[in-house]
């Protein structure tokens, strides 16, 4: 699933996205996108989290799957331009290598849906929780 995911990111990022009219941080929850041809999303800080476009320390390998978990409410603390293409997204968890392009903002923008319900499956799937773990 993970090889699928990467080659459509791969083939989405091919193709010319819309140019990107508007970018606007919501701290800590969301980001609000739109692009000249009239998309608009608005990302929230979990789901930029789980689909981060970097490696993570805290992903947890289920089943040969790279499952990010316990991410409900993460916050956005900023986000930093990087060139003409994209933002260095900083979360409150101190995740801050992933770099979002505005192509992969619009891939994002335009499976949300399809994306956060395959999230959810895959978490039910594993028996884990967008809930942060509860410290013992």
């Amino acid at each position: 699933m993970l090889a699928i995911q990467k080659a459509i990111r791969r083939l989405h990022t091919a193709l010319d996205a819309p140019r990107l009219t508007r970018f606007s941080l919501n701290a800590p929850k969301n980001v609000e996108i739109e692009y000249a041809n009239g998309s608009k999303f608005n990302l929230l800080a979990e789901y930029l989290r789980i689909h981060s476009p970097a490696a993570d320390g805290k992903i947890r390998s289920v089943g040969g799957e790279k499952v990010i978990f316990g991410r409900r409410h993460v916050g956005i603390m900023s986000a930093e331009p990087v060139g003409n293409y994209g933002v260095r997204i900083v979360f409150d968890d101190l995740h801050k290598t992933g770099i979002y392009s505005w192509d992969y903002f619009y891939y994002l923008g335009s499976n949300k849906f399809t994306l956060m319900r395959n999230y959810i499956k895959t978490l039910k799937k594993h028996g884990l929780s967008r809930d942060p773990q509860k410290k013992q």
